[in-house]
């Protein structure tokens, strides 16, 4: 008997094993499938409609092919040339380990090269051209340089950006090759193609757009981005790429830019990790025939300034709808707090916590994270003026719970696929908004994966 148990605890074990492993080679395969451009599992969260008829911009033309970058047959670059006059402005990552395209896109906007010449943006997807040393800076030379002699403009006047693993190589010379197509099949209302090109773990291609009027002439602004996993503030894993037919003076669409940069792609987190490779373009090819934006304080620059506004919080937006795994889209709203700044921790502590966003996955009105994130966040904050709220749900005040909450209707507000927190520190008029979601297994799954 002594010598049977064990035999006979071994054999169910060794089944179990063995299911187990089975079951996870299904789950990668069908994660896998879930990257290719057969099938992908779109978020819940995506737009309703699908990507919108975004207005075409006079003097830019867009242009989509496969380079087989990472993947065979798959759309992975994209091309833009902007006409002659076309000023641009950009912000990046912040981050110490930032790729050979966003350096080299950097420099070139710091130098300020003249914009009497065309412009072009070259992007490619599946491959970040990240942490690869002197390689990496050969194929932005080469990429920028092969678009530079097609086009016939100023290496100084093409910018690019590449998406996807980090530590490889890439193969720039697929994309070179892919140049003729490129420039061949440019046109105007091609900016979907170029939208679909940049994905990486996107479910969707992400745009948005606005038309207004400045002196009476209709002005238009379309963006495109991509983003998905590692969003963070600092800007996040994404490209986003802006254009207008206004007429505006680079240092002015610079400033515009770097401000409302603050309060919607820093605004935002999926996940917490700040990437190598975000990049956010803005250019303006004057071709709409209104009055050049000169000042900041003018009526057409607070027109144009408010349109972009608008854009730039729809597309980033977009980003956390379609955040890795994501089935809840959540706004944490902070005020009352001793300063701005203190909003802003309390804000982004309470949005970066798995301990949070796993209570969203799971419907949980656990309210007892909130406040743990308050108290971890480094912010002034007194428990006992504390005010937590989920929806228009009163759920704590005075440091405790709050005699009218009802737990039935925070579970209520949790069912949603919008949510809002709302927490008030009472303690000053600082504030911050910010946009995050809920953390699933799905997230594992795709992160687990990633590089397969």
């Amino acid at each position: 008997m002594a010598k049977s148990e064990p035999a006979k605890k071994d054999k169910p074990h060794k089944a179990k094993k063995d299911k187990t492993k089975k079951t996870d080679r299904a789950k990668q395969k069908a994660v896998k499938s879930a990257k290719t451009p057969a099938g992908p599992l779109v978020s819940p969260l995506a737009p309703r409609g699908g990507f919108p008829a975004l207005p075409v911009i006079k003097g830019a033309a867009f242009a989509a092919a496969s380079a087989g970058v990472k993947y065979q047959g798959r759309t992975d670059v994209m091309l833009v040339t902007l006409a002659p006059g076309t000023t641009i402005a950009g912000t990046f990552t912040r981050s110490s380990t930032r790729a050979a395209p966003v350096l080299d896109c950097q420099a070139k906007l710091v130098s300020k090269p003249a914009s009497d010449t065309g412009a072009a943006i070259l992007v490619n997807s599946g491959n970040a051209n990240a942490f690869t040393g002197a390689a990496g800076v050969t194929s932005v030379g080469a990429i920028t340089g092969a678009v530079a002699a097609a086009l016939s403009i100023p290496p100084a006047r093409v910018y690019s950006a590449s998406t996807g693993v980090i530590g490889q190589e890439l193969p720039h010379s697929r994309i070179i090759a892919k140049l003729p197509d490129l420039c061949a099949a440019l046109r105007p209302d091609g900016i979907g193609m170029a939208a679909r090109a940049i994905m990486t773990t996107d479910t969707f291609p992400k745009g948005a757009f606005a038309e207004i009027e400045i002196d009476g002439v209709p002005v238009h602004i379309s963006g495109i981005a991509k983003g998905s996993g590692m969003i963070a503030p600092d800007m996040a894993t994404m490209l986003v790429y802006i254009f207008t037919d206004a007429k505006i003076a680079q240092p002015v669409l610079q400033k515009m830019l770097s401000r409302l940069t603050e309060t919607t792609f820093n605004c935002i987190t999926v996940d917490g990790d700040t990437s190598t490779s975000d990049s956010l373009m803005l250019a303006a090819t004057g071709q709409a025939g209104a009055t050049e934006i000169t000042d900041l304080r003018s009526k057409g620059a607070r027109a144009f300034q408010g349109a972009l506004h608008a854009v730039m919080l729809d597309l980033a937006q977009q980003v956390v709808r379609d955040g890795e795994g994501a089935t809840k889209f959540v706004t944490v709203a902070v005020s009352g707090a001793d300063s701005d700044a203190d909003a802003r921790r309390v804000a982004f502590a309470i949005a970066d916590s798995p301990l949070v966003k796993t209570a969203i996955a799971g419907e949980d009105p656990n309210w007892g994270r909130i406040v743990m994130a308050v108290g971890k966040s480094g912010a002034k904050a007194d428990r006992d003026r504390l005010t937590i709220c989920f929806g228009d749900v009163l759920v704590a005040e005075h440091g405790q719970v709050a005699p009218s909450y009802r737990e039935e209707d925070g579970a209520a507000h949790m069912r949603g696929q919008d949510l809002m927190i709302k927490v008030d520190l009472g303690l000053g008029a600082g504030q911050c908004t910010v946009w995050t979601c809920d953390l699933t297994h799905r997230y594992i799954d795709i992160n687990a994966d990633y590089r397969s």
